[in-house]
């Protein structure tokens, strides 16, 4: 799958996004965003599984993978409307939206602020109105980031075990933040450490089918998390992995992509 590039209007520069599948008219694009460090490439197993039957487009949030960054002190309501302007830019009409991680931040926000594009919203190893704690910590690490201390290992120690497929896709997650621009991924880790609760009021608005999916033993994303994501949005459904954190979507992509694939069989938002 060849990566395309597109030009977006000022201050978003160009965005890269990897699309597979066939155009339906009657159904909606199934649009995915990734995380903090990763790039399109992450959501490969949904990507080859949901392409069989839908347009799918994996999209590099802002300075990552080929796309610009955005400017310096953006917060997670300028990641929202980069999402917004890339929609307008691939005018797809409502989408199924997913995101991973910073990516369910977004996906969230946008979900809240533009329902009229959201048929559906999936929110996985999300985070929500973290603990006071759970917020200092976070944020310690942002300030890390942003005086240039990169730690690879720990937030793999964070996100994967130690079985067979979790060794596999930590291998491939090294490579992809190993290669990550710095300066991007510590712009989008401080809007992450800063977003947990800046939408979180609007989810009781959220008419469209919400699913919040984590694993069980994700520490940060945690399924009281999820959890309560679901119980705020009207159609909220949550959903835990049992044995797995993080990079669930990776490590158990039957498990997800069974989740995800219930979540694209509900009846969207309707007028």
């Amino acid at each position: 799958m060849t990566p395309t590039t597109l030009p977006l209007s000022e201050p978003y520069g160009t965005v890269t996004c990897q699309r597979a599948g066939p155009e339906n008219e009657h159904g909606a694009p199934l649009v995915l965003i990734h995380g903090v460090g990763m790039q399109a490439a992450a959501w490969g197993p949904q990507i080859e599984a949901f392409s069989q039957t839908q347009e799918v487009i994996a999209l590099d949030m802002p300075g990552h993978g080929g796309s610009a960054p955005l400017p310096a002190g953006a917060d997670l309501p300028d990641y929202v409307a980069w999402l917004h302007e890339v929609l307008r830019v691939l005018d797809l009409g409502p989408v199924s939206l997913a995101g991973h991680s910073m990516g369910a931040l977004i996906a969230g926000g946008y979900a809240v602020s533009h329902p009229e594009n959201v048929a559906r919203v999936a929110l996985l190893n999300g985070v929500f109105r973290r603990s006071a704690e759970a917020r200092a910590a976070v944020e310690a690490r942002a300030a890390e980031i942003r005086a240039g201390s990169f730690d690879l290992e720990t937030p793999l120690a964070r996100w994967f075990g130690d079985r067979p497929a979790d060794r596999k896709a930590r291998a491939q997650v090294a490579e992809w933040l190993s290669a990550v621009n710095l300066d991007g991924y510590a712009a989008a880790y401080s809007a992450f450490a800063r977003g947990d609760s800046t939408y979180a009021d609007g989810f009781g608005g959220i008419r469209c089918p919400l699913l919040a999916l984590t694993g069980d033993g994700d520490p940060n994303s945690t399924p009281a998390m999820a959890q309560a994501m679901a119980d705020a949005a009207p159609r909220g459904r949550a959903v835990v992995i049992e044995g797995h954190r993080h990079m669930v979507n990776l490590t158990a992509p039957a498990e997800v992509n069974a989740a995800l694939r219930d979540w694209l069989n509900t009846e969207g938002a309707t007028s």
